[in-house]
């Protein structure tokens, strides 16, 4: 070897370290990672609760009176809060997963428009939520 390949100045390598749960609160995530981490709650929140969901639904369809008994069980705040979390999750996971599904055809793949996606979905899956809980809480 000559000697300028053996003198050259080696560059100082970046030295790459996983995040530890107290740096997490530092560390600045872009949006579509936050809306691929909701992603993937709002689908373990749908799975964990689909068969409380499912006990309900069978219950409620065994009689007129049984139906009357879950019709009065819904009007408790605290369920409807299960109810609407349960319906955030549900539309959050919908409209993220529409993103995946366009991403998956090479589509927005930019981090200009990855950015955009991710907040559109934010904001259509937190309106139809509102919606919901308006409907929910019988303002109309």
């Amino acid at each position: 070897m000559s000697e300028a390949v053996r003198e050259a100045p080696k560059k100082e390598r970046p030295e790459f370290r996983n995040i530890h749960v107290t740096e997490l609160s530092n560390y600045r995530m872009p949006l579509a990672s936050i809306v691929s981490i909701l992603h993937r709650i709002s689908g373990v929140l749908m799975f964990v609760l689909l068969p409380f969901v499912l006990y309900l639904l069978q219950n409620s369809l065994r009689s007129e009176i049984s139906f009357a008994y879950y019709e009065g069980f819904v009007t408790y705040p605290l369920v409807k809060l299960i109810i609407l979390a349960l319906s955030w999750g549900f539309l959050h996971h919908l409209c993220a997963g529409v993103r995946h599904l366009v991403m998956d055809a090479h589509i927005g793949l930019d981090k200009d428009s990855a950015r955009k996606s991710s907040a559109t979905v934010l904001v259509i899956s937190l309106v139809l939520t509102a919606l919901v809980a308006l409907k929910l809480f019988g303002v109309f």
